[in-house]
Parts: C-alpha cells; sequence; structure tokens
C-alpha cells in the first residue's frame, strides 16, 4: 500500500512540475493577440490619422491623454544630445530623476557622475533608478560614490529565486528629467557607443528627443512607477510636479506613451496596430530591433497595398544582436513583395526607435518593433500629433536612408541558401527576442 501511495504521489508531483514548467514556457514565449484592426459598417475602415477620430480612439484604446503646450526639440546621436543633456542636468536646482536601462563603465559614466554629484552636494534632490540587468557592469563602488554624495539610488527588479517570475519582465525606459519641467526620453544610453554623430566607426545611431510642457508629467508619472516598485515609495508633490508645467507655452499636442506589459493586449501593440492601419499616405519606421510576427507582417502589407508609401529602416550586419537581425531579415522578401520598401542602414549599428505616419503623427522613444518590446517589457515614446513634429521626422527618416542600402526582391531572393537556413532557424527564438 505504501508503494502504491508513494507511486501517486510521484506521479502527482511529477505532473505538477511539467505543468509549472509549461506555464512558464508560455509565460516567457507568449505573442501578441491582436490580429486585425477593424471598423465594422465604416467602407473607410480605421479613422485616418488626419481625420477628427483618430486622436480620442487612440487615447482610448491605449490609455495615454495628449495634451497641448508642449515644446519638442529632436537630437539625432550623441554630439546633439549629451551636451544638451549635460547642460540642463548642471542647472538643475530641486530635482533629478533619471531611469536608464543600459549603463555601462566610460567616459558618459564618469561624466554623469560628476553631475549629479555635484548637483547633490548642492541640495538637489537626485533619484537614479537602473536596472539589474542593463546596468550591471557598472562596479558597486560607481553606486556607492553616488550614495555619498546624497543620490538615491534603487535597482529596478534585482534578480532572487524568489523573483524569477518577474526576471523577463524589464523595464527598457529612459527617463531624464530636471526639475520636473525638461525631459529627454530616446534610445540613447550612459555609455560611450552614443558619443558621436552615428556615421562612423563604434558609433550607435539613435534619435531622441528633449520636451518641455505636460508631457513632462508623464515622464515623471513613468518614472514614479517604477520607484514606487523598487522602493515602496510612491513620488507626488510640487517636487517633482509642479503645477506650472501644465500651463507652458509649448504649441504642440503630444505625451509620453508608457507601454506596460499585461496579460492580455498590450498597449503598446495596440498604439502600433491603430498606427499602422490609420495610414493613407506615409509610414515610415525606424527601428533596430525589427522582427515583426504574422499579424503585423499583414498589417504592413494591407497598408502598402492600399496605396501608402511604408519604408521601414533597420540595422545591418553592423547590429549588436546578430539573432535578431537574422530573424528580421528573414521576411524580407514577403514585406518587400507586398511592396514594403526595405532598408538596412550600413555605416554603424542603428539602434533608432521612431515611427511616422502621413507626416502627422509619430513617436520617438525606446519601443521596438519585436515581441519583447510589445509584450514584456515597459517602454517610453514621446509621441506627438503636429505637423512640425512629423516633418522633423520625415526629414531625418529621408537623410538616414541616404546611408543605407535598399534592397530589391529580385536582388533578395538570390542570397544563399545557407543564409535561408540560419534566418529561418532565428526566426524559431523570435518570441524570445
Amino acid at each position: 500500500m505504501k508503494r502504491i501511495l508513494l507511486y501517486a504521489f510521484g506521479g502527482v508531483a511529477a505532473l505538477l512540475v511539467l505543468v509549472f514548467a509549461l506555464i512558464g514556457f508560455f509565460s516567457i514565449t507568449r505573442g501578441t493577440p491582436v490580429k486585425r484592426v477593424q471598423a465594422p459598417g465604416d467602407p473607410n475602415g480605421p479613422p485616418a490619422v488626419a481625420d477628427s477620430m483618430f486622436q480620442p480612439t487612440l487615447e482610448l484604446l491605449t490609455g495615454m491623454h495628449l495634451a497641448q503646450g508642449n515644446h519638442i526639440e529632436v537630437f539625432i546621436n550623441g554630439d546633439q544630445t549629451y551636451p544638451h543633456l549635460w547642460s540642463d542636468l548642471r542647472a538643475a536646482k530641486r530635482s533629478i530623476t533619471l531611469q536608464m536601462y543600459y549603463a555601462q563603465p566610460g567616459k558618459v559614466a564618469d561624466e554623469l557622475k560628476a553631475i549629479v554629484i555635484e548637483r547633490a552636494r548642492a541640495g538637489v534632490h537626485v533619484l537614479f533608478l537602473n536596472d539589474a540587468f542593463g546596468a550591471q557592469n557598472l562596479r558597486d563602488e560607481y553606486w556607492d560614490e553616488l550614495r555619498k554624495a546624497g543620490v538615491r539610488v534603487a535597482t529596478f527588479r534585482p534578480v532572487h529565486w524568489y523573483d524569477l517570475h518577474k526576471a523577463n519582465f524589464r523595464s527598457h525606459i529612459r527617463v531624464v528629467v530636471v526639475d520636473g519641467t525638461i525631459a529627454y526620453t530616446g534610445g540613447f544610453g550612459i555609455d560611450d557607443k552614443w558619443l558621436g554623430d552615428g556615421r562612423h566607426k563604434d558609433q550607435w545611431r539613435d534619435s531622441n528627443v528633449r520636451f518641455r510642457g505636460p508631457a513632462v508629467m508623464a515622464l515623471q508619472a513613468t518614472f514614479a512607477a517604477g520607484w514606487a516598485e523598487a522602493t515602496g515609495d510612491l513620488l507626488t508633490g510640487d517636487l517633482f510636479f509642479p503645477p506650472k508645467e501644465l500651463k507652458h507655452d509649448g504649441t504642440q499636442l503630444a505625451t509620453v506613451f508608457h507601454a506596460a506589459p499585461t496579460i492580455g493586449s498590450t498597449p503598446a501593440e495596440r498604439f502600433l496596430a491603430l498606427s499602422i492601419a490609420s495610414a493613407r499616405r506615409t509610414l515610415y519606421i525606424s527601428n533596430s530591433y525589427f522582427v515583426p510576427d504574422d499579424d503585423f507582417r499583414r498589417l504592413l502589407e494591407k497598408a502598402a497595398q492600399r496605396g501608402v508609401d511604408v519604408r521601414i529602416l533597420t540595422t545591418s550586419g553592423e547590429t549588436d544582436v546578430k539573432t535578431t537581425w537574422k530573424a528580421g531579415r528573414a521576411h524580407y522578401e514577403e514585406l518587400l513583395a507586398a511592396g514594403v520598401k526595405v532598408y538596412e542602414y550600413q555605416p554603424v549599428m542603428m539602434h533608432a526607435k521612431s515611427l511616422v505616419v502621413d507626416g502627422l503623427w509619430g513617436g520617438v522613444g525606446t519601443m521596438n518593433f519585436d515581441n519583447r518590446s510589445m509584450v514584456f517589457n515597459d517602454e517610453t515614446m514621446l509621441v506627438a500629433y503636429d505637423t512640425t513634429f512629423g516633418r522633423q521626422l520625415d526629414g531625418i527618416f529621408m537623410e538616414d536612408i541616404k546611408y543605407a542600402k535598399e534592397f530589391k526582391l529580385d536582388e533578395f531572393r538570390k542570397r544563399s541558401l545557407w543564409e535561408k537556413l540560419v534566418e529561418n532557424g532565428a526566426v524559431l527564438l523570435s518570441r524570445l527576442l
């Protein structure tokens, strides 16, 4: 009888282990459930970007709220970004909040450290939230120096055995907010590879934004959410959310879109799906990690087939993640056949994440065109419904493709059998990329 009970107990235990293993597997490989964007009964389909219903539809489906009164500056690469960033940080009078997914030792890290230590000693409240994965190469001594100067440092989701279920869900966002009135986000990080103009060896091509106005509050709220999780302290009050910023005299309609993972369809996928489906003239996407799933490829292809000029600019063999690049390449043939234009940036690693639709609606931030960004990561995008912003992004895109290789269908089909095998092999990992 005891032997039977032991076998039964062992069988139940084995079944439970299998069940939990499957739950874990499906959790870390789940994809996006949105397949189509529909407007039943409307022969014109989803509202066009220029339609009066686009903005309220977008806000309702994503949870963002666009507000007037913003002033946005688009900076490309480190030589445009860091001089302004360092100047703003040095001028901080009351508070600095920083959250950077990626931080590595070097000149940029040292410059940032020197500035925030000086400001903290001058009485500025400095809060620095670093990521357990992205900033792991900065030594303990770095953070200790900050703490000794009065900087409050916290780590986002440190890896513990009892928290392994959170390890796959990272905060990929970039936040810099100075005095609650000036903010930065984009693809940049704390590393020397972002220095330069993005055209020469060992430099990364990236797009970033500096902005003032109500959108600053939205980015600060994104930081506050991460800080609350890491420390237990929920930030409020004038020090971080000064009311005067709500009345800034900028002219642009914008906000910061904080895309956070959920169990079902995510705000990130709803934002991207609606933006694609609402394009009528042009859709320009710059994205370093471009691995669209079946449904998002169909959305892009349908846009091209209804006459939209759809262009994708992504990285080349200069990429830092070859697997992602190969997985994305596996889909070029299908996209090209449908009329989508595909380019690879040649000089260096292209790390920018931006899109612009019909020269009117667009965004710059941290969100990649892959499963990881849409399903697992927290991401930030400064988004604006504004012709000036749209023209800027159009112009930057057109300048970038001067340094890119455009693929033609007949030529691309001639790549070797080995290349095709490698690409198809990489596609098997798409859910994890």
